[in-house]
């Protein structure tokens, strides 16, 4: 494994309850877990969040996650780190953060399209900017693109899974 989500068969993510999981295994992961209860509403999310790399500037890691929440009652979540980045500016590590979700949103839906048609879920796409901050002239933009690309977006406070648990783990 090379800390970047990457082992010897691809991409992985990890889960504090199931551990190591390929992206299909999250999916069916998550699939499981709203089948457990039909009757219940659920929340699924993507986020990504960032931070230097090992303190060089023009590098950055970002983590992702997939948040799985019945909504009322608790949930479950898998991340995956993208390490060593170039990046430019906080602009281009924001940009990118949306874009890495987006990819991994668009994956997430294309896999669970026509499998959870019977279970009310809402899915979002939460991004770590916000009205107060550096990140408030971005909001515009950021939101369009997500929105542009057929989701709805979160910004904070309301953007957990980027600004509360893909942040623990950059």
């Amino acid at each position: 494994m090379d800390g970047n989500g990457n082992g010897a068969n691809g991409e992985y993510f990890i889960s504090p309850s199931r551990g190591k999981r390929d992206f299909f295994q999250v999916v069916e992961d998550v699939i499981d877990f709203v089948c457990e209860d039909e009757r219940s509403r659920y929340s699924i999310v993507v986020g990504t969040d960032s931070g230097l790399h090992n303190g060089q500037a023009g590098l950055a890691e970002f983590v992702s996650v997939v948040t799985v929440h019945r909504i009322g009652k608790h949930g479950r979540y898998f991340w995956k780190k993208i390490s060593a980045v170039m990046t430019f500016n906080r602009r281009d590590r924001i940009l990118k953060e949306a874009n890495f979700s987006l990819e991994l949103a668009q994956r997430v839906v294309a896999e669970l399209r026509n499998k959870l048609d019977k279970v009310p879920y809402v899915f979002e796409i939460h991004v770590d900017i916000g009205e107060n901050g550096p990140t408030r002239e971005m909001i515009q933009e950021i939101v369009g693109m997500i929105r542009g690309n057929g989701f709805e977006a979160k910004i904070k406070p309301y953007a957990y899974a980027a600004n509360k648990v893909a942040d623990r783990y950059v």
